[in-house]
């Protein structure tokens, strides 16, 4: 199967899980997700889905235990929605890569400031 024929199939996947996870799951620790990405397998029996979540690190962790414990609705869902002949199993990981952009733009910021002037003592004449 091509790659592009792939990535088509992943990019559908993750818009119409977004869609379900918005308006049908009812799980209150998955809050505030957004699906970042959705890796295919060649043989399209697994779906490795990237999400990131606001809030503490507790939450996300929180959030990742609510997503793998629906992720038997979420493939029900999508096999209702999908029109492949199969529907791939959902591995949910949680994607830090945004964080890690924030942290990285912040040290740059930090790296390029002036810095600030210096308050010596003046001295009087």
């Amino acid at each position: 199967m091509s790659t592009a024929r792939l990535a088509r199939i992943a990019d559908q996947i993750q818009r119409e899980l977004s869609e379900l996870i918005r308006l049908e799951l009812r799980d209150p620790r998955v809050r505030l997700v957004t699906i970042t990405g959705v890796e295919l397998s060649r043989d399209q029996s697994h779906a490795k889905v990237f999400f990131t979540a606001l809030g503490t690190a507790e939450e996300a962790q929180a959030c990742a235990e609510g997503l793998v414990r629906a992720a038997g609705f979420l493939r029900a869902g999508l096999a209702h929605r999908l029109s492949t002949r199969s529907v791939p199993d959902l591995h949910f990981e949680y994607d830090d890569s945004i964080e890690r952009g924030v942290r990285l733009s912040r040290l740059i910021d930090e790296a390029v400031a002036p810095p600030p002037p210096a308050r010596g003592r003046r001295t009087s004449r």
